[in-house]
């Protein structure tokens, strides 16, 4: 027998939509403009910074846009609500939206975007970063 109380469905939000409701009002977005932000991840690999956002049911064709403007690589998408008459749904409709700040000197007219099993993968080429600094070796004086 657990000791924790039973998870009424619709009485206690998701803490990750909690969580995303916090970081739009920080960000000055919020419910009144029916935008929800994206789950992503970034990485920098093999010279390219990459950021995968998920975006299951979405056409990446007809309803993905990816801009980048000062620096701000900015993805949104736009899921159509499915009208159930029975049942219930915990599936999020209407815009997703997020920004990234890009790494100094990405390639912005250089983006690739990819979209394979809901996941919109977008890759920008960075340049290499400078060696650190040389290493000399001292001589002795005689």
């Amino acid at each position: 027998m657990s000791i924790l109380p039973a998870h009424r469905p619709g009485l206690v939000p998701d803490l990750n939509t909690l969580w995303h409701a916090l970081a739009l009002a920080h960000a000055g977005l919020g419910s009144s403009t029916g935008t929800h932000l994206l789950a992503v991840e970034d990485s920098i690999d093999n010279g390219r910074y990459v950021v995968r956002a998920e975006i299951p049911g979405v056409d990446p064709d007809k309803d993905v846009e990816v801009s980048v403007e000062d620096r701000q690589l900015t993805i949104k998408a736009q899921r159509s609500e499915q009208h159930q008459n029975n049942g219930r749904s915990e599936f999020t409709y209407g815009s997703f939206s997020r920004s990234v700040s890009l790494p100094q000197g990405a390639d912005a007219d250089s983006i690739e975007a990819t979209c394979s099993k809901g996941i919109l993968t977008v890759s920008v080429p960075i340049p290499e970063p400078e060696a650190a600094g040389k290493k000399f070796q001292g001589k002795t004086a005689d």
